[in-house]
């Protein structure tokens, strides 16, 4: 499949359900401890949605997100990307829904160090198999678009902690994804920088029509989300805290109330 018709495989057109997860199970093993990470987790979410994914440390929130990525599999479960389950996808095609479909944001930016910016934007396209001279090229318009136009040359090191994780959003959007993940992509930054990101991350998401998830402990940010997720020990919950039934895990535009409690 050429670069060209991967990504044409994953498109989708209108307010379609781009992504619904059906009973999402996540175990772990320490020693003859079982870790039950994630139990029976069921949403969908809307193309277009910018739904932001709350709750405290180690409530499963960046194990969802590995698992909506296709970079970690469930124990039992099923994410579906526009109506095809992951399951059913063979290795090379889940290669090419993880390089072609989904960008992701991690908290710590994960630049190559010794790679420039511009190089590490351009490297999801490098590996896709797309020419270097088309790829450098794409990857400075995407540093222009996140305000690095002058930073291209520079390496992950010469970056101030903003300055790298722009270089981070650019390197998720370079394959144009219809899906972005993020987890807490905000994390690490002050609060000047973290206001800066999350409205770049706001206009980038309306922009190029993209569906975000955004996990965070940041629970300003996540009120201005359309949409809120709230997870608590694995476990996807309502409004008032008790366990929502399965198929009814949309969440709520009543934002406020799902925050309650969780600063």
């Amino acid at each position: 499949m050429t670069p060209s018709r991967r990504t044409s495989a994953f498109a989708q057109n209108g307010p379609t359900e781009l992504l619904r997860v059906d009973g999402l199970r996540k175990l772990f093993h320490s020693g003859a401890a079982e870790i039950i990470a994630l139990s029976d987790v069921s949403f969908a979410v809307t193309s277009g949605e910018m739904v932001a994914l709350v709750g405290p440390s180690g409530s499963g929130k960046s194990t969802l997100l590995h698992l909506l990525a296709a970079l970690d599999m469930p124990t039992s479960g099923t994410v579906y990307f526009g109506g095809n389950s992951l399951a059913g996808f063979a290795e090379r095609d889940l290669e090419d829904f993880r390089n072609c479909a989904v960008g992701f944001i991690w908290q710590r930016h994960q630049l190559l160090a010794d790679f420039t910016a511009l190089e590490n934007v351009a490297m999801p396209l490098l590996i896709r198999g797309s020419a270097a001279s088309g790829a450098l090229n794409v990857a400075r318009g995407w540093l222009n678009e996140v305000g690095l136009s002058d930073r291209t040359q520079h390496r992950a090191g010469e970056l101030s902690g903003g300055e790298q994780q722009r270089v981070a959003i650019a390197r998720a959007l370079v394959t144009r994804p219809k899906l972005l993940l993020a987890d807490e992509p905000t994390g690490d930054l002050d609060e000047e920088n973290t206001e800066s990101i999350f409205e770049l991350m706001q206009h980038l998401h309306r922009s190029h029509h993209l569906t975000s998830i955004l996990a965070t402990h940041n629970l300003s940010l996540a009120q201005r989300a359309d949409r809120v997720l709230r997870l608590e020990h694995g476990l996807l919950v309502s409004d008032d805290g008790a366990v929502a039934p399965r198929g009814d895990q949309r969440g709520s535009s009543g934002n406020s109330s799902i925050l309650e409690g969780l600063g």
